[in-house]
């Protein structure tokens, strides 16, 4: 029979005679797995944390991302898949439409209102109520404007609902379009460009202008100072809120690109925004015919009104 000694396997006793010169060595059991510290991997959980939530979004924004397009998976001939579009509460559109008018410096709009469930409620609202406000708010102007003339009689220019209809809705969906192609264009030549989807450029660009609607109920005030002062305010609001947004899908593009693309967006902003200002508030003085009076021997005399 083979003694004890005999039995013994020689890379244990190498381990023992390494243990005997350096008892201070650190020795891993396999029975247990290895333990990173706690506070070490709680900095490296954070660390990618911030660089996912600075490119992507939190994860909470995903992971709703993921159930909306569960929810809008219905083909788009039925009337539920157009429903999801406007499944939306009064709380996320009262939020949303307080930070179109107050933005966040630095934060983007899509990621922290719209991405989780991107509506057409809102902008389909916000563009009507804007139409009408406009249009009425022309007229009034209009009115005030030449009120105390005798020779002036009040008729409403329905014909403003009509083209203010037109210019809104018009600017609503076709610069979103546009955008969104570029974007989906720079995209394919740029890999590491944000991308958003048409719904949440709609989105964006409808709860931006929010902000025309109290803006153009004050242009009623019959003085171009203030105004201007109006128009120059409510644009910095609404714009910052575009260029917050826009500005991270393309800074990683080419430098004059990116900047070109910013650029338009403000300009066509600020066109629509003067244009209406131009077109429905600031109307030419009317050179109203000079009226005929009969005269009691028969003849007609004209006076003329300055």
């Amino acid at each position: 029979m083979a003694a004890a000694d005999d039995l013994k396997f020689q890379e244990f006793d190498d381990a023992a005679n390494l243990l005997a010169a350096n008892p201070d060595a650190t020795t891993i059991s396999i029975d247990e797995p290895v333990e990173i510290p706690k506070n070490q991997h709680g900095r490296l959980q954070e660390t990618g944390r911030e660089e996912d939530d600075e490119l992507l979004g939190t994860d909470d924004s995903d992971k709703t991302e993921l159930l909306a397009g569960q929810k809008k998976s219905a083909p788009f001939w039925t009337f539920e898949y157009y429903q999801t579009f406007f499944d939306v509460d009064t709380y996320q559109v009262l939020d949303r439409i307080k930070g179109s008018v107050f933005p966040v410096p630095g934060k983007n709009f899509v990621r922290l209102y719209i991405r989780s469930n991107p509506d057409l409620y809102g902008p389909f609202w916000i563009c009507a109520t804007l139409v009408f406000t406009i249009a009425v708010s022309g007229n009034l102007s209009n009115f005030f404007i030449h009120l105390g003339k005798p020779t002036y009689h009040y008729v409403p220019e329905f014909r403003k609902v009509s083209i203010a209809a037109t210019t809104i809705y018009a600017y609503a969906w076709l610069v979103p379009l546009a955008l969104w192609g570029f974007l989906m264009w720079r995209n394919s030549k740029v890999m590491n460009i944000v991308s958003y989807s048409f719904l949440e450029i709609v989105c964006v660009y409808g709860y931006s202008l929010f902000i025309y609607i109290p803006t153009a109920i004050l242009w009623i005030i019959p003085q171009k100072v203030v105004r201007w002062v109006l128009v120059m305010f409510s644009l910095c609001l609404s714009g910052s809120v575009l260029v917050m947004t826009f500005w991270p899908a393309v800074r990683d593009d080419n430098r004059r690109i990116a900047l070109a693309t910013v650029g338009t967006i403000v300009l066509l902003h600020a066109l629509l925004a003067v244009g209406c200002l131009a077109y429905f508030f600031d109307a030419p003085e009317l050179d109203f015919p000079a009226p005929i009076i009969p005269a009691h021997n028969g003849t007609t005399v004209i006076t003329k009104s300055h």
